[in-house]
């Protein structure tokens, strides 16, 4: 059996935990939210809600991308994965393009919202990560 052209079944567990950092995301929404307000005024507040957004969608369209393309080969998963990081980092680009001029944006707490939401997600979410065989999503909960 070809592992290139091996097709996964069952559920995905990507997202699932994407499911649960979109909850973590809106949970620290509104303080990332205040604390650009409080440094950038409305501009920052709107920034970082637009922030926010773009990284919500992006952790959503790479774990959608994952689960859709494994189910056909993980040949075409790796793939996806590859050039989906490089068009997904084009798109986070053609956001910020997009309002870079625009009266209500603020582009220092716009970068610094894309830039900390991201990693800290990441970061908080690593503690709920299962990792293992047995359990390939989050860890079960006790």
């Amino acid at each position: 059996m070809n592992p290139m052209v091996t097709r996964l079944e069952g559920e995905a567990p990507e997202i699932q935990v994407s499911l649960d950092i979109l909850k973590r995301g809106l949970y620290v929404a509104p303080v990332i939210i205040a604390v650009c307000a409080v440094f950038a005024g409305m501009n920052g507040a709107f920034s970082a809600l637009y922030g926010i957004a773009i990284v919500l969608v992006n952790f959503l369209f790479a774990a959608g991308l994952v689960a859709f393309t494994a189910r056909i080969s993980l040949g075409l998963m790796m793939g996806a994965v590859l050039f989906g990081y490089l068009v997904r980092l084009g798109l986070i680009f053609l956001a910020v393009i997009l309002v870079r001029d625009a009266s209500w944006i603020s582009l220092t707490a716009l970068g610094l919202t894309i830039i900390v939401t991201h990693l800290g997600l990441l970061v908080w979410e690593m503690r709920f990560v299962a990792a293992s065989l047995a359990f390939p999503g989050l860890k079960p909960r006790k």
